[in-house]
């Protein structure tokens, strides 16, 4: 099967949102009036960032839903999407497999894949992502102000727990390996949720290289400090179970390298003014989301951590860095 014909069976669809799709030299993309285009790119490479014996479906799920969570980390509805692609050979099952898992996660948010390239090589995923928000309403991480609220959505530190488990440095019983696994390989992007807090958050990013280090990101664009409590986020790990259950089974330090530290979450970590508490809590029942306060913001600069009684946690958790 030559580059065109693969194009053509695989990545090929007709769109109602662009104005130009797959065939021409570029796409046209039309934002409606009052909008401004979000634009995101993130790259998967095979040995980095997932197994070589990666479910290909699963694969391109992840691969659409790591960039769909940098639009809801700017409150952005999506609009279409770019593949390149690079493949060591044509294998049809797994492009079968891979293409299924893409579309079906684009077609769930209305996200038409409009363009690409295709060569050949070790394994290589790019995906350019296009969104629109209204024209001064995105969410950025510059926001925060001393004294607000941070929050987080959904669960963390599962996907980290499911590497360690997979790496065989924390076995995990199967019931719970098959949760934490659902979340390393098919991360749900909160789109709904960074739409919904537009206008309530002040601040907002989304948790891919660790909860402490892309908050760090927030905080020195913000110009402000904050105070996390431990005994918070460590209640959202495990695909939601009761966090007292999961202690006897692990090391105490493991689940706060996890869930602190751990990458992978695809989370949304936000702050917002106390006054908008309610606000946030009803954004998180429209939206079916869980959203937990975990601490708040300070004038002074620096990230303290804290346990259940409020002493200080000096240990220190290093977030992923591509080049460490």
């Amino acid at each position: 099967m030559g580059e065109f014909d693969l194009i053509a069976r695989y990545f090929t669809r007709p769109t109602r949102r662009a104005v130009l799709g797959v065939g021409d030299d570029c796409a046209l993309l039309a934002p409606a009036p009052g909008m401004q285009l979000a634009v995101s790119s993130d790259m998967l490479v095979e040995g980095r960032h997932f197994f070589a014996d990666v479910d290909p479906e699963a694969l391109g799920h992840k691969a659409l839903a790591v960039n769909l969570s940098d639009l809801a980390a700017c409150g952005a509805r999506p609009l279409a999407f770019t593949l390149a692609l690079a493949l060591p050979r044509v294998q049809e099952p797994w492009l079968e497999a891979f293409a299924r898992g893409l579309l079906r996660l684009a077609d769930a948010h209305g996200c038409e894949l409009v363009g690409g390239d295709t060569t050949q090589g070790p394994l290589n995923l790019c995906i350019t992502i296009f969104g629109e928000v209204p024209a001064g309403q995105a969410l950025l991480r510059g926001g925060a102000r001393a004294g607000e609220d941070i929050w987080v959505s959904g669960t963390l530190g599962d996907a980290r727990l499911a590497l360690e488990a997979l790496l065989g440095r924390a076995p995990l019983p199967p019931a719970l390996l098959q949760a934490a696994r659902q979340r390393l390989e098919r991360p749900t992007p909160r789109v709904a949720l960074g739409q919904a807090l537009r206008g309530v958050a002040s601040a907002a990013l989304d948790v891919s290289d660790g909860l402490l280090g892309d908050l760090g990101h927030l905080l020195r664009a913000s110009g402000v400090g904050a105070c996390i409590d431990t005994s918070e986020t460590i209640k959202l790990i495990a695909a939601g179970a009761d966090p007292e259950s999961v202690k006897p089974q692990f090391d105490l330090e493991l689940l706060h390298q996890c869930t602190l530290a751990g990458g992978d979450d695809y989370e949304l970590v936000f702050t917002a003014p106390v006054a908008a508490r309610a606000a946030v809590e009803a954004a998180g029942r429209a939206t079916g989301t869980p959203v937990t306060r975990i601490g708040r913001t300070e004038a002074a600069p620096g990230l303290r951590l804290i346990d259940a009684q409020g002493r200080a946690v000096t240990r220190s958790y290093a977030s992923f860095d591509h080049f460490a």
